[in-house]
């Protein structure tokens, strides 16, 4: 059994126009919210072993800001190829994983991210799907359970949902 997070990074800045998309960092509501999603995925379970994130600005600093609460032995691959990846392309990577991995967070941007969640998504409770299926914005998060013994053998619908949160759900309870 193999556990896959996969993370839209959080809210971004958009005050300064002259900057390229890549180069874009947090504003201060997705400064806040990252350490939310962060202290809900330390409760919830397995901790990553391996962290793939995007090598643009605001998902390493989305990432930066979530691993004091994630602080173990995780390996960390900040990779230029899943900056603007579509969800083919980041089914691929995962693909590539060595089995000896359990536990995978990805920190990737849209359309990708929410194209591939609701790729693999083969089942999990139906209002939880729906939710994820209306909308993934800035700093959700999902949850999904592989039963797979290796990332290779990871394709459309066989992963199911077991978790879906946003940062506003984790705000109004007081995480």
């Amino acid at each position: 059994m193999k556990t896959l997070f996969l993370l839209r990074h959080a809210k971004s800045s958009w005050s300064d126009p002259g900057l390229a998309d890549f180069d874009r960092p947090l504003n201060e509501r997705g400064r806040r919210a990252a350490p939310l999603v962060a202290r809900h995925l330390a409760r919830g379970g397995p901790l990553p072993d391996l962290i793939l994130c995007s090598a643009a600005r605001r998902t390493r600093e989305t990432l930066a800001l979530m691993l004091p609460d994630l602080a173990r032995d995780a390996v960390l691959c900040i990779e230029s190829g899943l900056y603007g990846a579509d969800a083919a392309t980041l089914l691929r990577r995962l693909k590539r994983v060595e089995t000896a991995v359990d536990c995978v967070l990805l920190i990737a941007h849209n359309p990708g991210i929410e194209d591939l969640a609701a790729g693999i998504c083969g089942g999990g409770p139906e209002p939880m799907r729906r939710r994820m299926d209306e909308k993934f914005p800035t700093a959700a998060l999902a949850a999904f359970a592989l039963d797979v013994a290796c990332w290779s053998s990871l394709r459309e619908g066989a992963a199911i949902l077991t978790d879906f949160v946003l940062p506003r759900d984790l705000a109004q309870v007081g995480c």
